[in-house]
């Protein structure tokens, strides 16, 4: 971190903070509540007893019919490649996979991985707003597919796909459907029972929750052959002693986004609004992805002529947290690939800056923002005007 110490969080896509009663619901499980949950004995039963309530509560916020639908594991990216790798051994004499374009890199990296083994993957193109080509998509999808895999909503723009409708024709075809929904659950409602998804990542340090625990939600009956093998745990469907502080935390943190959903959708957004009203009056910037169809608390803005490394590096001087992209490729030179298949302009693609926000942020934080950026960007434009005419400013 630079001069200025990070007083505005807004990078929420990235993670979020602990919440300190998540925190608080944990620690016992280091100190007092050590045992393990297979165990028999009164410490085993004590520590089981809170990973059902853990398990009530995530089920609770996804809307799925039942507790046991919820398989506890290290993450998003494991419950991604455990839901593919899952439907390619379970699903007999298919072998394809369709997804899209602009997925996180734990499911784009896992299908390249795959496609050079002889697994025909299909990537499905986006729009410049970021929207899925449904046509492309339905067309893809055949006697040979074993799962589809659409995120739920894009880690970069916000941009929100039809899930529900992708399942229902993907289901349709005797395929499985699966939904990296890592940065929608939270932040959006969402009513398993009521769809034909089978499959659903999500990760706890998208919602408050801690780092290094995440749920597949598995929806019964589904075929599963589990990722990680070992004892009996998750109804042998992950294997490995359960991190029981963190599924705590996870279950916490799930309760408390079920009780926030309405902000989230509500005063967040509004938040989100007024900061993309105020940034857009500097002019020479754009809004990316869809207006209206996306989450409440992202946008990303592109500033034309502009680096958004640059434009990242003045705002964190300023005390003003923000992201280029996604977390996971920070620190790459490459354009993002989300940006490149929505087919941003070249002199538009390496200034794009998302803002992130959480029920945290406050109005009083987006006017610091709102404050600070337009010196930044008439400094960073000003800058390039000098280098484009060098010859003007002996």
């Amino acid at each position: 971190m630079s001069k200025a110490s990070v007083m505005v969080y807004l990078d929420n896509n990235a993670t979020t903070r602990t919440d300190p009663s998540v925190v608080q619901a944990m620690l016992p499980f280091f100190t007092e509540q050590f045992g393990n949950a297979s165990s028999a004995h009164g410490f085993g039963r004590q520590v089981a007893g809170a990973m059902r309530q853990a398990r009530s509560s995530v089920q609770a916020l996804l809307g799925a019919a039942y507790d046991d639908e919820i398989v506890f594991t290290s993450g998003g990216t494991e419950s991604n490649n455990a839901a593919i790798l899952s439907a390619l051994s379970t699903q007999e004499g298919r072998d394809e996979i369709v997804t899209t374009s602009v997925e996180h890199q734990a499911i784009l990296a896992l299908v390249e991985h795959l496609s050079k083994s002889g697994v025909k993957v299909h990537l499905i193109a986006v729009d410049t707003r970021g929207r899925l080509d449904l046509e492309a998509f339905r067309s893809a999808l055949g006697p040979r597919t074993a799962i589809a895999s659409v995120m739920w909503a894009n880690n970069e723009t916000g941009t929100i796909f039809p899930v529900e409708r992708l399942a229902a024709w993907t289901r349709a075809t005797g395929a499985l459907f699966h939904t990296d929904a890592v940065q929608a659950v939270g932040r959006v409602p969402m009513d398993l029972k009521a769809s034909e998804i089978d499959m659903l990542s999500l990760s706890g340090h998208k919602l408050h929750g801690p780092k290094g625990i995440g749920a597949l939600y598995l929806r019964k009956g589904t075929k599963f052959r589990p990722l990680i093998w070992g004892g009996g745990q998750e109804r042998r469907r992950r294997g490995g002693t359960e991190n029981v502080p963190g599924i705590v935390g996870l279950g916490k943190a799930a309760e408390l986004a079920a009780e926030r959903l309405d902000e989230a959708c509500v005063r967040v957004a509004a938040l989100r609004d007024r900061l993309e009203r105020s940034i857009l009056q500097n002019g020479r910037c754009t809004v990316l992805g869809g207006p209206s169809n996306r989450l409440p608390n992202t946008t990303n803005i592109t500033f034309d002529g502009l680096d958004g490394e640059a434009i990242l590096h003045h705002l964190n001087r300023a005390g003003i947290a923000a992201s280029v992209g996604s977390a996971c490729s920070s620190g790459a030179m490459e354009p993002s690939h989300v940006l490149r298949a929505m087919q941003v302009p070249a002199n538009s693609l390496h200034g794009a800056i998302r803002f992130s926000l959480s029920h945290e942020t406050t109005a009083e934080e987006i006017e610091q923002v709102v404050r600070a950026l337009p010196d930044i960007l008439a400094r960073l434009r000003g800058m390039s005007r000098e280098l484009a005419n060098p010859a003007s400013n002996p």
